[in-house]
């Protein structure tokens, strides 16, 4: 599910604030590309560039949206695959709902480069457009029980091109802006991103029950995206632009990858967003086996599923996450973040032998909750990091490298939507339950809280800035 931003951006010294520059007015070039664009320019932004960066970020949530949708579209269809006839063993199912994430997150990185080689409107027309092969895919595969599990597997990992749009996306976007409403807008996108994942489980069960009697519609579940994303193609055709100094920033990249805060903030990002992409992706399984009564409630003719709720709560928690942290740091609103997932996953192992449906649905959403948090305030920390690392004197080079971790960063945690639901796969396979795995998911948040304590709370030089 994975991603919104804290709508508030990084505090900047105004000293340090990019000056007004006076730039030579817009021009505009077949194939909707701009030249000229600059942000910064106040007489730009006030008489043109606002209303036209406004359009193209309303369009760019719409696709982003969609590519969640298609990201989250096995997690809650796996589930339903042993009721419409395909025999398949748990560890089967896990894959086909991991599968999606570890392809999405490996997508992320090469995704983040494409804005500027093929222009923002023209690789959200493309991006769009590839969202049409996992929901057809997903559509012919489901319609017959004797489709060979890697035929499904193949149809699963192709909805990882919705992951990876998120990359793009947010990368596209960051162009369109002025420095002072970057945070902004690129939480509205993120935002967008992540209510599609939470749409998609609450739509699906819905689709594929109602009016199907003792069957199930399963290839609804595919179908019924498709005119969406044509509508998407069609808007970003239409009324999106590129921008042609869009320029992609391979030194930043590299330098960023040499920071060994790239590597020790991933796994805290791994920890925060790993954990609310892979619990979401995995809750439909994990109340389908727990609780299989309330798998699916009827309401009418169709039956919902209260798993969406998982995915819309850590959503809406986010940005309270970069809020705190704008308050009172980000390091300090992660440990807290982390002490809470842990109690609340070792409370989860206590009561899951009681089989109260409503304590285990009110601890996940609990759960989720602080893993938004931990997201907002993980990923707030991060230009934050690399600000003090850079001598806090917001030079190019560090706000170039702070940008290009960003995206790293956003790559390497999504990897977690994949590590969780193996997890709880390997633990099922040992034991036949998911204690141990539950267990494990504690000792980790454990260390992750003692980390972050260590590096960037009670350390001498980093500690003295609100991390």
């Amino acid at each position: 599910m994975t991603e919104t931003l804290s709508t508030a951006p990084p505090q900047i010294d105004p000293a340090l604030a990019p000056e007004p520059t006076t730039t030579p007015a817009l021009a505009t070039r077949s194939g909707r590309w701009i030249d000229h664009w600059n942000p910064e320019d106040e007489g730009q932004w006030r008489t043109e560039g606002r209303a036209i960066a406004r359009r193209n970020l309303r369009w760019s949530i719409f696709a982003e949206f969609l590519g969640f949708v298609v990201w989250q579209l096995w997690s809650i269809v796996a589930v339903t695959l042993p009721a419409a006839g395909f025999e398949l063993s748990t560890g089967e199912i896990f894959w086909l709902i991991s599968i999606p994430s570890l392809v999405g997150a490996t997508l992320r990185i090469p995704y983040s480069f494409l804005v500027p080689r093929f222009g923002g409107r023209n690789w959200t027309i493309i991006s769009a457009g590839l969202l049409l092969a996992p929901t057809i895919a997903l559509a012919v595969c489901v319609s017959n029980p004797e489709t060979p599990f890697g035929v499904l597997l193949a149809a699963a990992a192709l909805a990882g091109f919705g992951g990876g749009n998120f990359a793009s996306s947010m990368s596209n976007i960051t162009y369109f802006f002025p420095q002072k409403e970057k945070g902004w807008a690129l939480g509205l996108n993120a935002a967008g991103g992540n209510l599609g994942a939470s749409i998609a489980q609450f739509v699906v069960p819905v689709v594929i029950t109602i009016g199907a009697g003792a069957t199930l519609n399963l290839p609804f579940a595919g179908w019924i995206w498709i005119p969406f994303i044509v509508l998407a193609m069609v808007g970003a055709a239409r009324f999106m632009d590129n921008l042609s100094n869009a320029k992609a920033d391979f030194a930043g990249s590299a330098a960023a990858l040499k920071e060994p805060h790239l590597w020790l903030l991933s796994l805290l990002y791994i920890g925060t967003f790993g954990s609310f992409i892979g619990f979401a992706s995995v809750f439909p399984k994990l109340i389908a086996d727990q609780f299989p009564q309330f798998s699916a409630i009827a309401v009418g003719g169709a039956s919902v599923s209260l798993a969406f709720l998982g995915a819309l709560v850590g959503s809406l928690a986010r940005p309270y996450g970069g809020r705190l942290s704008d308050r009172f740091g980000g390091a300090r609103i992660t440990m807290l973040a982390f002490a809470a997932m842990g109690a609340i996953t070792l409370a989860v192992v206590l009561t899951l032998p009681v089989a109260d449906f409503w304590l285990f649905l009110g601890l996940f959403l609990l759960l989720f909750a602080s893993a938004g948090i931990g997201n907002g305030s993980t990923y707030r920390m991060v230009p934050v990091v690399f600000a003090v690392r850079g001598g806090g004197t917001g030079d190019v080079s560090t706000q170039r490298k702070a940008a290009a971790a960003l995206g790293l960063i956003s790559a390497i945690g999504a990897y977690g939507g994949f590590l969780i639901p193996q997890a709880l796969n390997l633990s099922f396979q040992a034991t036949g339950g998911y204690a141990g795995a539950f267990l494990g998911f504690v000792a980790a948040y454990a260390v992750l809280l003692v980390l972050t304590y260590v590096v960037y709370v009670r350390s001498g030089r980093l500690s003295s800035h609100k991390i």
